[in-house]
């Protein structure tokens, strides 16, 4: 992919990128942690639910999750996280949690969870740091 520009299509950045997650994986891995923060198990049925989509949609990610080291299935179709998908889910969530809270003050508004959505996905740890910092700044003025 070099040809000495620093432009690539969106999918041109995503290859270059290390992560093996797609952004849909990272919807799934983030609810399950949503989930798990209010009940004890998660069963595909409920993560399906959740997302607004088919439990056999449910059912293929969580497996694309399993066989990327993420979860495991556990007896009675539960899903079990892994260390590396309580690590992972737990940034994914403190993103959202970030993005979320610079744009409700940005915009002054109290829910910009669509908009969160829409960009999570593309924004790298340091920008998610710095908004952080600048939203902990805005609120302190």
């Amino acid at each position: 992919m070099e040809n000495g520009s620093g432009f690539y299509t969106l999918k041109g950045y995503s290859l270059n990128e290390n992560e093996k997650l797609t952004s849909s994986m990272e919807d799934y891995l983030e609810m399950i942690c949503r989930i798990l923060q209010k009940n004890e198990v998660v069963r595909i049925r409920e993560l399906a639910e959740n997302l607004h989509v088919k439990p056999s949609s449910a059912s293929k990610m969580v497996n694309n999750l399993k066989e990327a080291g993420y979860i495991e299935f556990k007896k009675y179709g539960y899903i079990a996280i892994t260390q590396k998908g309580l690590e992972t889910g737990n940034y994914l969530l403190h993103r959202h949690r970030v993005l979320h809270d610079f744009l409700c003050l940005l915009n002054h508004t109290k829910d910009e969870l669509e908009q969160v959505e829409k960009i999570e996905h593309f924004i790298n740890k340091i920008t998610i740091d710095n908004l952080e910092r600048l939203t902990e700044w805005m609120r302190s003025q």
